[in-house]
């Protein structure tokens, strides 16, 4: 593969500086069904430029992608708006899939595993627009005590973050399993700090808004169709989660 082509690889499983270029589209987008398309088909066109090829990348490319994940997740830390925290996640966890696309001599279900990241991303978008609509905004820190008011919104916001940072038994879980079984020593202790660093961000954010004072008005929780939904989708995702073994 060409050194153009690499290049036009980083701006769909974002590297930075290229990384910009979806975090400022994800930002401007305000449609949640948007938002939901470009989470699920940006990195699939990655994946594509990439598994077009049998080449293995170089390995300044696997360092690039790596410094780029831990990047994007130690930023992640400061954040306090819900949608802004989606597209730094998914820029990090995007990131990681270059180790499994572009190690050579194994054949992992790559793809799949970029859907396993970005589909609880999804969710955790249409989730942020229900508290955007309920509260005028989705920040950490301004809608504490959620837990009180809102269980079952709250509930299934805790499970989908968790799925987002590759919690066991999720997708991600097991794309990161495979990427730490076929990446280097020094490359799997790298994975497993950034995965570490998305856990970390993850407690920041679901601490502002589902535990500590009581800072909101009575709301609307979620209703029992649309918890339904959440609930099939996230149990879709635990028992799809331990397919994605097959390939190592």
């Amino acid at each position: 593969m060409t050194l153009v082509g690499y290049l036009l690889a980083a701006f769909f499983l974002p590297l930075f500086p290229f990384s910009m270029v979806f975090n400022r589209l994800f930002a401007k987008v305000r449609d949640v069904r948007l938002r939901a398309l470009l989470l699920l088909a940006w990195p699939q066109a990655g994946i594509l430029l990439l598994t077009a090829t049998d080449a293995t990348a170089p390995q300044w490319l696997q360092l690039w992608a790596l410094g780029s994940a831990a990047l994007y997740a130690f930023r992640a830390l400061a954040l306090r708006e819900v949608g802004i925290w989606t597209g730094f996640l998914a820029t990090s966890v995007w990131g990681v899939l270059w180790v499994p696309a572009t190690a050579g001599g194994v054949t992992l279900p790559v793809p799949w595993y970029a859907l396993g990241f970005s589909v609880p991303l999804v969710l955790l978008t249409y989730l942020t627009d229900g508290l955007e609509r309920r509260f005028g905004a989705a920040y950490t820190g301004l809608h504490g005590g959620l837990a009180m008011t809102t269980p079952r919104l709250s509930l299934f916001l805790v499970l989908t973050v968790l799925a987002v940072v590759a919690t066991p038994l999720f997708p991600g879980f097991f794309a990161m399993l495979g990427s730490i079984i076929v990446a280097s020593s020094p490359t799997a202790l790298a994975l497993v700090g950034i995965w570490l660093l998305w856990s970390w961000t993850a407690a920041r954010l679901l601490q502002g808004l589902i535990v500590g004072p009581l800072r909101t008005e009575a709301v609307p929780d979620l209703s029992t169709a649309s918890s339904w939904g959440y609930a099939i989708l996230l149990g879709a995702l635990l028992i799809g989660g331990p397919f994605l073994t097959g390939g190592m």
